[in-house]
């Protein structure tokens, strides 16, 4: 499976979906509208792609920037032993995606990171909450607003 071979097909499949594709040594990548994640992860888990294992995914905080965060998720096709990167950008008034619960099981406690750490909400995930940090913790600590000595309010020990 070749990179652009791939990358020509989701141009080809779909048209308004894809806004940027990049292959360079091996790093093969495409940014798509947030709107389109199921759909496009759907058609690669077909063959003749076959990325059958979501490696990862996480969010990058560009504050200032609009929209300010983005969706990385790394996908990897074992037959062909091919990765691939899906970006997204997150609208900032509603920073909701789709979840990848449905697709691969891993994406369950990724995803419970990411809402954690960014507050970006994965729609259709079956239990969405902290992963890390407790129940009365306020704030998301991976954004670039969060203050760096912020208090939080204490919680009773446990005995």
């Amino acid at each position: 499976m070749e990179e652009t071979k791939l990358l020509d097909e989701l141009g080809k499949t779909f048209p308004d979906k894809i806004l940027e594709t990049s292959s360079f040594l091996g790093d093969t990548a495409v940014v798509i509208v947030w709107d389109a994640l199921l759909d496009i992860v759907n058609f690669l888990r077909k063959k003749p792609y076959e990325f059958n294992m979501l490696l990862d995914l996480t969010c990058v905080d560009y504050q200032g920037r609009s929209p300010r965060f983005e969706m990385v998720y790394h996908v990897f096709a074992l037959a062909a032993r091919k990765r691939l990167r899906i970006k997204l950008a997150v609208p900032d008034d509603q920073p909701v995606v789709d979840s990848l619960t449905p697709v691969w099981k891993n994406a369950n406690w990724l995803e419970r990171e990411v809402y954690d750490m960014f507050g970006i909400r994965f729609e259709g995930h079956p239990d969405l909450r902290r992963l890390f940090m407790y129940d009365g913790f306020e704030g998301h600590p991976l954004r670039k607003d969060y203050p760096l000595r912020k208090r939080q309010p204490l919680i009773p020990l446990r005995k």
